[in-house]
């Protein structure tokens, strides 16, 4: 089961509103999944919810598409720099297989002699 849980600050905390009414509340975020499986737990005791997906929304205005904005980035460069690592392991094996040393491979590609070693094991 999916749940979506909208969390509104306030001046002790965070509301959590689910369906469009305020069901509960908590002082940080970081605790508004738990806090809304206890809820769910309370409202539905014969229930087990322990396995619901529970997504928390904040509800930060326009600040929601700047931290959007941020995920993205982060999520591109995490991509970018699996891609970097790979082309770095490719390049290593080609330069190792083409008879340079572990120093010149090294100084040809400006890490240092241990990352060499590391991105032929790799």
């Amino acid at each position: 089961m999916d749940i979506t849980a909208t969390a509104r600050k306030w001046e002790h905390g965070w509301e959590l509103w689910l369906d469009g009414e305020a069901a509960t509340q908590i002082a940080t975020l970081d605790k508004a999944e738990q806090q809304v499986r206890d809820y769910l737990d309370t409202e539905e005791p014969d229930v087990d919810h322990s396995a619901w997906n529970i997504t928390v929304v904040p509800d930060i205005g326009p600040l929601g598409d700047e931290v959007a904005a941020a995920h993205i980035a982060t999520e591109n460069a995490i991509a970018a720099s699996a891609a970097a690592a790979a082309e770095s392991r490719r390049v290593v094996r080609h330069l190792r297989e083409a008879g340079f040393s572990v120093t010149d491979s090294a100084a040809i590609l400006g890490v240092s002699r241990g990352r060499v070693s590391q991105l032929v094991s790799s």
